[in-house]
C-alpha cells in the first residue's frame, strides 16, 4: 500500500463545482473549504484561476495627469496623441460637461474651456 499523504487530485470539474458553491452566498469560503477538506488559501487560488481574464490593460480607460498653469506662464508642450485617438471629459462646477475626442489644437480647447467656465459664449 502506498501512502500518498493528504495530497489529493481534484479534476477541473470538481474544482469548478467547489468554487461555484463558495460563490453562492457571502462569507462562504471558509465553510466550503471545511466541507471539502481543502484550505481556504487553496480555494481562493481556485477562485482566482476561474475568474475571467481581464482585458488588455492598454484597452482599459485610465486617468491622465492634468497640468494647470498660470495664465501668464508658458504653455506646457502637448502630449503626442496616441494612434487610437483618446478622449477627455471635463465636468465644470456649474454642471456643464465637455467631452473632447481625438486631437484638438490648444487655442480651440482653451477658448472652449474658458467659455464653459464663464458660462457665456465667446
Amino acid at each position: 500500500m502506498v501512502d500518498t499523504g493528504r495530497r489529493r487530485r481534484w479534476s477541473e470539474d470538481e474544482k469548478l463545482k467547489i468554487v461555484l458553491e463558495s460563490l453562492q452566498a457571502p462569507r462562504q469560503v471558509a465553510a466550503t473549504a471545511r466541507r471539502y477538506g481543502v484550505s481556504r488559501s487553496l480555494l481562493l487560488r481556485w477562485r482566482r484561476s476561474f475568474r475571467p481574464e481581464p482585458k488588455d490593460a492598454a484597452d482599459q480607460p485610465g486617468f491622465v495627469p492634468a497640468v494647470v498653469v498660470a495664465e501668464s506662464g508658458p504653455m506646457p508642450c502637448p502630449v503626442a496623441p496616441s494612434s487610437s485617438g483618446g478622449s477627455i471629459e471635463i465636468e465644470f462646477s456649474a454642471g456643464a460637461r465637455m467631452r473632447i475626442t481625438g486631437t484638438v489644437d490648444a487655442a480651440t480647447l482653451k477658448a472652449a474651456v474658458a467659455a464653459l467656465a464663464d458660462g457665456r459664449p465667446r
